[in-house]
């Protein structure tokens, strides 16, 4: 029994890690809870193996080491989890038994996002904290704040000088699909569902990225020392007029009877919202009420979660098909008897990578059970073992690329397994070129994937630079093109050579560089030889690149393959260079400064293009290669402390204009004051 505990313990942990620290859940939520009620089964019998660190005393935690811990005023529980009416019903039984008849309860939605608490002060929001391990969070203030539907200032009145509101920041369909729609075009894994990437989004450490991430809040707990409120219907009327996002499916239920209803409503209308929602939370209403049942060291007893079975349907796997992306990421991928799920019918769905396929320990021809992922991409997740055909053989991970025959690797810490063969692999060089001359690339018409692979097979396509060689004759006796298609593709690659260097950038698919990145770098380095010559290091302290960008760009180019290409692109007379901008000044000619806090007369982005237009450059984050820190009011801490740390110059924005000699909106007094400002922030 012992090592039964010790086992459940292990697998929760690890399980726990999963889904609050990667994003990147392995199981589901029912078969998650279950293990977690066996283990707390078993330790309440057996009180003499107890440890404080056993999954069943702690919420999960989604602390990450890029962020700085900040404690909850008030600790952040989880809800206990239903998934019956039975269950439901004992929940409300308990709490009448413990408080007395006639409790009215407020049904809500269950938003299937990431759980944020955000804290105002004289209403203005101050801090916002994720829930954490529930004790403290990570402080996501900046990248809340780029979230429309989050008022930094509070409307109307009446609310207390101190409080903090608690929600669910959440990623909608719509920006869910453009998000992973370019995550592909990058080369980069697509999100499972809307939670992951909502999460994900939330941990970025560009605020300015997590702004184009389209993300939602709703709010849905108000939580005070100076409340005013009798019950949690009234403090969600007066959130709402305050200005925040409060659900308008929230109802007050008097009875059992009115919370089945309610749920079987919900259960039909959720199909049709624009976001995701997995379940429905039954709350007392009474604030008297919560407070005399009170909460475990988990979880609220005035409070639970019905959570909706993910639809699921049970069809064979006919086989398996090893797909190789144009990065040369192989995809296992499942051919199923069509069956009908969450209407539409199911034909294929994803096994992710050889630890999946293990985990689930699936064979050819099993019957499998397959659920959408976030109601967005179908998986499989489980076997029907019971039948099983006698003698099936497990599915084996191919060692060697399906396509070429090349020997997979994966890198240490990867999941997937990559084919190394890039300029050999016939689906990663038709991947490449159909991703150069696709409509956000160059644009070039007329060349769809099958047309690539008919020219990549005849030795006409090897890459995007072939594309310049062509000619009409050459194309016009091929099979499905003729004279009229061959002439229509010869004149789109010559205006390709029209094409803004950005989207030259993005055409060229480096790995992990998306549409918005390239836009940013090419605007950053005005041309690809700057680019090229940046170092990993380098790149990793620009806004919106970071480590793991840095090093993909670090590594294209340092590949003798890639650099042959773009030589041979420039010499077609593909435009390797932005959009000329006359330069003022070399004053600060290969000076990096780092601009941060709000100033008296120019604004950040008025900065950032003086820097560039004296021959500077800007960074995001303070490095030992940094020249200045440009410090404005209200300045963070880190920046500052980091400049100090290594005794970089710290300059006013007085001081910058005089430095680039623009002194005319400097008087003797305003230096007075300004120095006076700077002498109180330092």
């Amino acid at each position: 029994m012992k090592q039964r505990i010790e086992r459940l313990r292990e697998v929760l942990a690890h399980h726990n890690h999963k889904y609050y620290v990667e994003n990147a859940p392995e199981i589901g939520d029912e078969q998650f809870d279950r293990m977690m009620r066996e283990l707390a089964d078993l330790e309440a019998a057996h009180p003499e193996w107890d440890d404080p660190s056993s999954p069943t005393r702690r919420v999960g935690s989604d602390l990450s080491g890029g962020f700085v811990t900040v404690a909850h005023g008030r600790p952040m529980l989880s809800l206990a989890n239903t998934y019956s009416m039975e269950e439901v019903a004992g929940f409300s039984a308990r709490v009448e038994k413990e408080v007395g008849e006639g409790v009215e309860y407020v049904c809500e939605l269950k938003f299937d996002g990431t759980a944020i608490s955000l804290n105002y002060e004289n209403g203005v929001l101050v801090r916002a904290v994720t829930r954490g391990d529930g004790v403290a969070g990570d402080d996501v203030t900046a990248n809340v704040r780029t979230i429309h539907s989050v008022p930094l200032r509070l409307v109307g009145s009446g609310w207390p000088a101190s409080f903090d509101i608690r929600g669910e920041i959440l990623m909608p369909f719509a920006a869910f699909e453009r998000l992973n729609a370019e995550r592909e075009a990058a080369g980069e894994p697509p999100f499972a569902n809307p939670r992951n990437a909502a999460a994900g989004s939330l941990k970025l450490q560009s605020p300015a990225l997590v702004a184009r991430r389209g993300l939602a809040t709703f709010l849905y707990s108000v939580a005070g020392e100076e409340l005013s409120f009798a019950t949690h219907s009234e403090s969600l009327r007066a959130a709402r007029e305050w200005g925040f996002r409060v659900s308008e499916h929230s109802r007050v239920c008097r009875s059992i009877e009115g919370i089945r209803t309610y749920i079987a409503k919900i259960d039909t209308l959720r199909a049709g919202l624009p976001y995701a929602t997995d379940g429905v939370v039954i709350k007392v209403d009474s604030y008297a009420l919560q407070r005399r049942l009170g909460a475990t060291a988990k979880s609220p007893r005035w409070a639970v979660a019905y959570k909706f079975a993910a639809e699921s349907a049970a069809t064979r796997l006919v086989n398996v098909e090893f797909s190789v992306g144009r990065t040369g990421a192989i995809t296992p991928v499942a051919n199923l008897e069509p069956v009908q799920l969450a209407g539409t019918t199911v034909k294929r769905a994803s096994m992710h990578n050889a630890d999946q396929i293990a985990m689930l320990d699936v064979k050819i021809g099993d019957m499998v059970y397959v659920e959408k992922g976030g109601e967005i991409i179908p998986k499989i997740t489980g076997v029907d073992l019971s039948v099983r055909p006698p003698g099936s053989v497990p599915l084996e991970f191919p060692a060697v690329c399906p396509a070429c025959g090349t020997a997979l690797v994966r890198d240490e810490g990867e999941a997937r397994h990559f084919c190394p063969n890039a300029a050999g692999c016939p689906p990663q060089i038709v991947g490449r070129i159909a991703h150069f001359v696709s409509r956000r690339a160059m644009d070039i018409e007329g060349l769809g994937e099958e047309t690539i692979a008919l020219l990549v097979a005849e030795g006409l396509l090897m890459t995007p630079a072939d594309l310049y060689t062509l000619r009409a004759e050459q194309l016009a006796p091929l099979p499905r093109l003729g004279d009229k298609s061959a002439e229509n593709i010869v004149a789109g690659v010559a205006a390709s050579l029209k094409v803004p260097f950005s989207r030259i950038l993005y055409a060229l698919g480096i790995r992990m560089v998306g549409e918005t990145t390239a836009k940013y770098l090419a605007a950053h380095f005005r041309s690809l030889d700057a680019l090229a010559a940046a170092s990993a290091e380098e790149l990793a302290q620009i806004e919106e690149v970071g480590n793991k960008v840095g090093e993909a760009i670090s590594e294209y180019f340092t590949d003798p393959q890639n650099r042959a290409l773009v030589e041979r692109l420039r010499a077609a007379g593909v435009n390797l260079l932005a959009e000329t901008k006359t330069a003022v000044s070399d004053t600060l000619d290969g000076k990096h400064i780092v601009i941060s806090g709000s100033f008296a007369t120019h604004s950040r982005d008025d900065l950032k293009a003086m820097v560039e237009a004296h021959g500077g450059r800007n960074q995001s984050a303070v490095a030992t290669n940094t020249d200045y820190l440009l410090a404005g009011e209200k300045i963070g801490p880190a920046k500052l402390t980091k400049a100090r740390k290594l005794a970089i110059p710290i300059i006013s924005e007085d001081e910058f204009m005089e430095m680039i000699g623009d002194v005319k909106n400097s008087t003797a007094s305003e230096k007075n004051d300004n120095n006076s400002r700077q002498g109180k922030l330092f």
